[in-house]
């Protein structure tokens, strides 16, 4: 029966393992229990940012060395989901998942992990990465012993993209390309919790309407299979650790975001008091400009600034809201939350200690 832990660690560099190296040498971490990491890279969060890439290799090779294993075996077990760009006031960071079996408890919070084979670019985007994540999210379910879907707090998805698509590509446009398979992940993920009824490759970026509250995607071409993590809560699993979720209307929705904060247990009201801040060990959110241009009525140009990626201005401004709650920067900010919450919205995880 298994306990999970989280560290949130910082990186001076996307090669920096010093923080995890350091608890791995004080016997706080064990290599081996390592199941997943999700983190935030100093990179440009486009097809070209080699931060995240950098990241992985360079965690990989810490493992392999305390662990005995070898580097593809840690990469096809271990998902690493990277999200580049820490505009504003976002700190460079990450998490890390451990699960020690030796530790059994009643209810907790508990993860699971699974892979989809590998996904050629003639799939991405289609009915075959919709299925393909459909049950590598019910495997990971059954990894982590979850059997209700409405126990699933979140599925945290690293999708694949390709930079040269090639003619049997559902896109020659790699940034389009990199947006369908957020969206196809998305909405198997929606498939897999019962979130929609039915999605197939003709909804992808059209039918907003169907999407989960409960997914997290990002994509790049430094994985080649869909890599998924699901947190939710499971009999065995020692208690202690709390997942809230919640969904954000639009960018400008900070009572959305204080909600995933309390529905974690923290006492926000909006930030969460200095005293209570050593209790939240991460936090996802996800968000979207809104397509119409607009905000509440007010006129955004994040779509048209031909200076600045439109994703590079949700970032930093939704980074600053989620931070000024968290009172920290070392936040998960992502960009691209096709069918991840309302349109024009999104949604927040925080991760917490009770």
């Amino acid at each position: 029966m298994p306990s999970l832990a989280i560290h949130r660690l910082p990186m001076a560099h996307p090669g920096d393992m010093s923080a995890v190296a350091a608890l791995i040498a004080a016997g706080t971490l064990r290599a081996g229990d390592v199941r997943a990491v999700i983190g935030k890279t100093e990179g440009n969060g486009g097809l070209n940012d080699f931060t995240r890439g950098f990241f992985t290799q360079s965690l990989m090779l810490l493992l392999a060395r305390e662990t005995g294993e070898s580097v593809a075996t840690l990469t096809a077990r271990i998902p690493c989901v990277l999200s580049g760009g820490t505009e504003g006031a976002l700190s460079p960071h990450y998490l890390v998942f451990a699960v020690d079996r030796a530790v059994a408890g009643p209810r907790g919070l508990a993860l699971g992990t699974a892979f989809s084979p590998p996904t050629p670019a003639s799939e991405i985007g289609r009915d075959a990465q919709i299925a393909a994540v459909t049950q590598a999210v019910r495997d990971a379910m059954a990894d982590a012993g979850i059997t209700r879907a409405e126990d699933v707090a979140l599925v945290q998805v690293k999708a694949p993209c390709a930079q040269a698509p090639g003619a049997e590509a559902r896109s020659s446009d790699p940034r389009l390309l990199m947006a369908l398979s957020r969206a196809a992940a998305a909405l198997g993920v929606a498939l897999a919790l019962g979130d929609v009824a039915e999605a197939g490759e003709g909804d992808l970026l059209r039918d907003l309407t169907k999407y989960s509250n409960r997914a997290s995607i990002s994509s790049g071409i430094e994985v080649v299979a869909n890599e998924v993590v699901v947190f939710g809560y499971a009999e065995g699993w020692a208690p202690g650790l709390t997942a809230g979720v919640a969904p954000m209307a639009d960018l400008l929705d900070l009572p959305g975001v204080v909600a995933a904060f309390r529905a974690a247990g923290l006492p926000a009201d909006p930030s969460v008091p200095a005293d209570q801040r050593h209790r939240v060990l991460g936090v996802i959110a996800k968000g979207e400009p809104e397509k119409a241009g607009h905000i509440r009525g007010a006129r955004h140009t994040m779509l048209g600034d031909t200076d600045l990626d439109a994703q590079r201005h949700l970032r930093g401004a939704l980074g600053a809201i989620v931070a000024s709650v968290a009172g920290d920067g070392q936040v998960f900010v992502s960009g691209g939350a096709e069918h991840q919450g309302p349109p024009g919205g999104g949604l927040v995880c925080v991760f917490a200690r009770g």
